[in-house]
């Protein structure tokens, strides 16, 4: 495999993305694969120091700042990191991506969806993934799972957010998935650990392929 791949995980909060991206990183990994494991916003220094901004105690962060922060975490990821390791013919797994842009702030803060599209792919240079697989689950059941685990303190600021913010959120992933069938694969989040990992692999068997097609960059 000549040419790296990129594949992002994404759904609401809650859904099981860490715990599937970890499961997949070892499953890759047990094949002989190179692959790397990043969640977002993070993954290089300047990136976890922007997330670290995110998580100030009592902070305020207006939508637009919001949405800029985690674009500039994004664009220095994808410059010092992704675009090298793809070179390479790295294997990524992120946890969350350019997607997470356009629901979260695009819908659920109502910034709009191509208003985030556009910052987006100047933060990315057009960098997109080859397949991104969507967690789908019902809101009230993540906040659910929210309730059971540790926190994030980064995350914490929007996971406080009302179901109403989610359910619109989840609509809008649902929309982004029915308009690029090609690279989206959805999966039932409610399924058990092991389910959901075994219809993951499934999702990318293609892709990890010798003759899967090269990452596509607008």
């Amino acid at each position: 495999m000549a040419e790296g791949r990129l594949i992002t995980i994404e759904g609401v909060d809650g859904a099981g993305k860490t715990t599937l991206a970890a499961s997949l990183r070892e499953e890759l990994a047990a094949r002989g694969l190179a692959v790397e494991l990043v969640r977002e916003p993070g993954g290089v220094e300047l990136s976890e120091r922007l997330r670290a901004l995110l998580a100030e105690p009592g902070a305020h962060v207006e939508p637009r700042a919001e949405a800029l922060i985690y674009a500039a975490a994004r664009a220095q990821l994808v410059a010092e990191a992704l675009l090298p390791w793809l070179g390479e013919g790295t294997v990524l797994l992120l946890d969350r991506f350019s997607d997470s842009t356009l629901a979260y702030q695009g819908a659920g803060r109502g910034l709009g969806v191509q208003e985030m599209r556009n910052l987006d792919a100047f933060a990315t240079s057009g960098l997109r993934p080859d397949r991104t697989l969507l967690l789908r689950i019902d809101p009230e059941l993540a906040a659910q799972r929210l309730g059971e685990r540790p926190g994030d303190a980064a995350a914490e600021r929007i996971e406080a957010e009302p179901i109403s913010f989610f359910d619109v959120v989840a609509d809008a992933y649902d929309e982004l998935a029915a308009a690029e069938p090609e690279r989206f694969r959805v999966l039932d989040a409610a399924r058990s650990p092991g389910e959901v990992l075994a219809a993951a692999l499934e999702a990318i068997e293609d892709l990890l392929a010798p003759a899967s097609p090269d990452a596509t960059r607008d």
